[in-house]
């Protein structure tokens, strides 16, 4: 062990793979695999993430201490069996190939080329650690809630000090996220992907269904405990999850993906986000009286669900609540880190190489680029934009929001989970009430009923929003209260997914806030990720461009640069209008601006 003490966590081999580096108990790097290879929820082992971490803190692979994985293979094996024996059939939610059987550890050796020391945490408490460690609390309860990690889907926690310790499991198949995702699935929508927007959809209707969804699962009263009623589920069918007993139960085929969604979908969606978020109040209370601490820490796919976290905050019996901002699989490998670089050092004490159990205040912890970079691209693209000083730049985005225009928003390193808080985002102006249907259709390409989160200075959060407390990672929703009509980031209910923004987190972004703000007394700006409809986040200045000559964004500003359509020259344009087909399109942009143009490694 050296004088700086190096481990990177990883998780992988499911879906939304990611890596982690924490040096001396310090978290210098994180990004997920999608961003790299622009596969969405991309599952394999994440060699390109990994390679951004060394380089991110300066490091070679020899100079690593320890490689961390986020779960037990051996108990996920055990889990995959079973569930292959229950379908009856290699075909069924498993194939003999993707059996873990040691495969994670094989991987690690043989593609990320790591020879040394590899610690395996469960599942479960790769999540716990995630929460906890970068929790800033000296105690805390834990819940943690996702589909399912080896054979736990939720387990309670509590932990101070250094020390977590899970005191009780709820064990697969009986699983809230796989419930969600089943009526997900019947819906219309992708599992392990689209349970967000089912969420978004439940506003629009009303809890009709509770009682069919009750059917389904069995809650303690006391304890928050569930069973799901098998009558109505096959987990061994992982697309669609469900038996034909659900079909016959709501009354109504399952929605064919990309159909029209009516006050049917709306009531069923609404009413299974009801019964969640009950169930998750059962469990957070039961879990006070076990271990009444003033703190709470969250994490699995489960705790993505602002709409419950924000019931939680407000109605749970916990003063402080903590939810990590990649919440689901991709940052337990900061969970998997952080037990490694304890299980080394056997002390949160020893200088140097204490874990920092300081409160995580900034995500911004993927690739940035150089103003050098932006400009050879550009160069390479034949494209024209203009560099600006610092304050001229916020000072013509933001009188080009206050005249309407969409912004595609590209500044420093690139943020860890799966929200856009300033750094890859789009923006407009929240007052036009034309903007969310705009955005939506021309912008973003997807549903309508989808809705935009605000950015807010945290100075003047608590005039517009009934929020009391920093939110600087879009984890909650809270009710609009603002004296200024902003149609286009309230939701049908009247309640919004803020993001605070303070000056220490995003300095130019705080800077944009601010300036807006004083042409148009308005203090916030709609944000919503910088990416087409089913594609990752974007990454590089190269992804950015793509997306903006595909979309009808107005202007892209990358670093000290602004590109608007006008800059854009005439052949630009013109392919664009030729290739209405995107997949022919990028085959002439590739030929034109070659995607090694600008290549991290």
């Amino acid at each position: 062990m050296g004088a700086t003490l190096n481990i990177i966590g990883i998780s992988a081999l499911y879906h939304d793979s990611a890596a982690c580096l924490i040096q001396n108990g310090r978290i210098v790097a994180a990004a997920e695999e999608e961003r790299f290879t622009r596969k969405k929820h991309d599952g394999s082992m994440p060699i390109h993430a990994f390679r951004y971490c060394l380089e991110a803190g300066g490091i070679t692979i020899d100079e690593l201490d320890a490689v961390a994985y986020y779960e037990d293979s051996t108990k996920k094996l055990g889990r995959q069996i079973y569930m292959m024996l229950e379908a009856d059939s290699f075909a069924g939610a498993h194939s003999a190939k993707d059996l873990d059987a040691g495969k994670a550890e094989w991987l690690i050796r043989n593609i990320l080329g790591w020879s040394g020391t590899i610690f395996n945490f469960e599942h479960h408490l790769s999540h716990a650690a995630s929460a906890y460690y970068f929790s800033g609390f000296k105690d805390a309860s834990i819940l943690t809630v996702d589909g399912v990690g080896e054979w736990t889907t939720a387990s309670f926690g509590v932990a101070k000090g250094s020390t977590i310790e899970l005191i009780k499991e709820i064990e697969y198949p009986n699983s809230l996220g796989l419930l969600y995702s089943a009526m997900t699935s019947y819906l219309g929508f992708s599992v392990n992907d689209a349970e967000y927007k089912v969420m978004g959809l439940a506003p629009y209707g009303t809890p009709r269904f509770k009682a069919e969804i009750e059917k389904l699962i069995k809650v303690d009263e006391t304890s928050g405990e569930f069973e799901l009623n098998f009558e109505y589920f096959d987990f061994s069918n992982p697309k669609r999850m469900y038996t034909e007993a659900l079909v016959n139960l709501f009354g109504e085929t399952a929605r064919i993906p990309e159909s029209e969604i009516g006050s049917f979908h709306h009531d069923v969606a609404n009413s299974l986000q009801f019964v969640l978020e009950e169930t998750l109040l059962k469990m957070v209370t039961y879990l006070h009286k076990e271990n009444p601490s003033k703190n709470l820490c969250m994490a699995g796919g489960v705790a993505l669900n602002c709409v419950a976290n924000g019931r939680i905050v407000r109605e749970g019996p916990f003063e402080n609540v903590f939810v990590q901002p990649a919440a689901g699989d991709a940052g337990s490998a900061l969970g998997a880190a952080a037990l490694a670089h304890l299980s080394i050092t056997k002390t949160t004490r020893k200088k140097n190489s204490c874990l920092n159990l300081t409160k995580l205040s900034d995500i911004h912890l993927g690739p940035k680029y150089s103003n050098s970079d932006v400009q050879y691209l550009f160069a390479a693209s034949r494209m024209n934009p203009r560099k600006l000083k610092s304050k001229d730049l916020v000072t013509e985005t933001a009188s080009l929001l206050a005249d309407q225009k969409t912004i595609g928003w590209f500044q420093g390193r690139m943020e860890f989970g799966p929200r856009a808080l300033g750094s890859r985002s789009i923006l407009a102006d929240p007052r036009n009430e034309k903007m969310r249907d705009l955005i939506n259709k021309h912008v973003k390409k997807r549903e309508a009923f989808r809705p935009f989160a605000p950015s807010v200075l945290e100075s003047h959060c608590s005039k517009h929003f009934d929020l009391k407390h920093p939110s600087p990672f879009m984890l909650e929703t809270c009710q609009v209260l603002s004296p200024i009509r902003l149609p286009s980031i309230t939701h049908v209910d009247g309640s919004a997914r803020v993001q605070t923004v303070g000056p220490s987190q995003n300095r130019r972004y705080f800077e944009l806030l601010t300036e807006f703000n004083r042409i148009t007394d308005c203090p916030v700006l709609l944000n919503t990720s910088f990416n087409l409809r089913g594609e990752p986040i974007v990454m590089t200045p190269y992804d950015a461009i793509w997306c903006f000559v595909r979309s009808d964004l107005d202007a892209l500003v990358i670093e000290d640069f602004i590109l608007t359509r006008k800059d854009l020259s005439p052949s630009w344009l013109d392919k664009r209008k030729q290739y209405e087909d995107d997949q022919e399109f990028a085959a002439w942009f590739e030929t034109t601006t070659p995607s090694n143009v600008y290549t991290f490694f």
